[in-house]
């Protein structure tokens, strides 16, 4: 048997070109409703008023909360959580709290921390100290919607012994 077709025909399988759909959209809509509850909890409880004293000399930049787009909002924050489970399960096979937090942790990480730090360098939105608190914001969401999106994956899976 040619070793080369049979590698690409076993790695092309259906099964393997498909995901779960359900997992899938089960826990990304979960992460992304922690996602929507946390940024509400950090940003629009927790440190308000630290992002409101560290915002740069743009003006005009935050809405009201009565001028907020809500669907842009929840839109935005299932994106985040289906992207977590797409790569969860897709690429990773991520499937508990432990190795979707840690991972969850990483990917806050570099992407806020590759777009806070290019907003830092072309725009006066945020000092410096905002920047860093916000991708350190970034890592806790990241590290809780990615644990939860790895714990719902991991529901009905079967552990090896």
């Amino acid at each position: 048997m040619n070793t080369g077709f049979y590698l690409v025909s076993h790695l092309l399988t259906p099964k393997r070109l498909l995901m779960n759909t359900q997992k899938f959209l089960v826990s990304g809509i979960v992460g992304g409703i922690v996602a929507f509850l946390l940024g509400w909890v950090l940003y629009g409880m927790l440190l308000m008023d630290f992002f409101a004293k560290n915002a740069g000399s743009a003006t005009g930049v935050m809405r009201a909360e009565t001028e907020m787009v809500w669907w842009a909002l929840v839109v935005g924050n299932l994106l985040m959580g289906l992207f977590y489970s797409y790569v969860y399960n897709k690429w990773a096979n991520i499937n508990s709290f432990g190795a979707g937090a840690s991972a969850g942790a990483v990917i806050g990480f570099f992407v806020m921390g590759s777009v806070d730090l290019m907003m830092y360098g072309t725009a006066n939105i945020m000092t410096l100290n905002g920047t860093i608190a916000d991708i350190a914001c970034a890592i806790v969401v990241g590290l809780l919607v990615g644990g939860t999106v790895g714990l719902m994956n991991g529901i009905g899976t079967k552990k090896a012994a």
